[in-house]
């Protein structure tokens, strides 16, 4: 038994590791390129850098929040703003999940102020060069990329007073790992504020099942590992979690991935279904808070 068991725990492992190599890759290149590879429009290797102001808007960033930032920043990486629901305050430690170029790294560190400060995590050399380079350049000094998986967060026990990503948890084969970790690191009273792609009810009513259609997809084109809003819910609240939400911004389209039927065709299904499968995904707002 204790023989089965490794081999499951060394096989899951195994998976674990191939899908975070398969990100890294993903984002590396989108760091060297700076191409879009997340969210509405685009896929790894769609739009360049010089698109992704319109890739921004889209997701709820302002002109005046695009403009204060280093260009190279916004990457057009998001699904959303996370900024719009942190409500975050001035003085307050911040982490930021998949932090990429720093967008929301640095916009966080605009409203913190100088008595507080933000923490960018990546686990990707290229993109975490590419953040240190973008604050250098910009003078920003009260933040700091480190290197890291989300699983296992880089800083301490109940230090950070909001938690920020943007189309990142969804990316991550352990989900219920960072969202322990995540109610690990902050402070009592602490909250989450992260925009995600998630399921808009469930795949269970399609002609295959859901694991076939998440073998299938892309697990670094943002939508193979999305949660449903329930199994998001329940994760949150197994790890602790109270005042818990989830807030559909928008449906997306096969067109506003960036997709066509041609190019999921493997999937065997009618392009009426196709349609109809990812008319579920969505783009979400999540807000969550650790009891005081």
């Amino acid at each position: 038994m204790r023989t089965q068991t490794t081999m499951q725990d060394n096989t899951q492992s195994d998976i674990h590791n191939t899908i975070h190599e398969d990100v890294r890759e993903r984002y590396a290149s989108v760091a060297k390129s700076r191409t879009s590879c997340c969210g509405p429009a685009s896929s790894c290797g769609g739009p360049s850098v010089s698109s992704s102001d319109g890739q921004s808007a889209r997701n709820g960033y302002s002109s005046a929040e695009l403009s204060a930032i280093p260009a190279d920043a916004d990457l057009g990486l998001g699904c959303g703003n996370p900024q719009t629901i942190a409500s975050l305050k001035e003085g307050e430690i911040v982490l930021d999940l998949g932090s990429g170029g720093g967008i929301d790294v640095f916009l966080a560190a605009r409203q913190v102020g100088d008595k507080g400060y933000v923490y960018g995590i990546d686990m990707t050399d290229e993109m975490l060069e590419l953040a240190r380079n973008n604050a250098k350049k910009a003078g920003i000094t009260n933040v700091e990329f480190r290197k890291g998986h989300i699983e296992n967060i880089p800083v301490n026990d109940k230090s950070i007073d909001v938690i920020i990503s943007n189309c990142v948890v969804n990316l991550s084969p352990d989900k219920a790992q960072v969202l322990n970790d995540s109610f690990r690191v902050l402070k009592p009273g602490g909250r989450v504020a992260i925009s995600d792609i998630v399921i808009d009810g469930t795949l269970d009513d399609l002609p295959i099942t859901e694991t076939q259609i998440r073998q299938a997809l892309s697990w670094a084109g943002c939508i193979a590992g999305a949660l449903t809003v329930d199994q998001y819910i329940a994760l949150l609240t197994e790890a602790g979690f109270e005042r818990i939400d989830v807030d559909i911004r928008h449906h997306y389209t096969l067109e506003a991935l960036g997709q066509d039927i041609e190019n999921v065709a493997h999937l065997g299904l009618a392009p009426n279904v196709v349609h109809d499968l990812v008319g579920r995904f969505a783009g979400g707002s999540i807000t969550a808070y650790r009891p005081a």
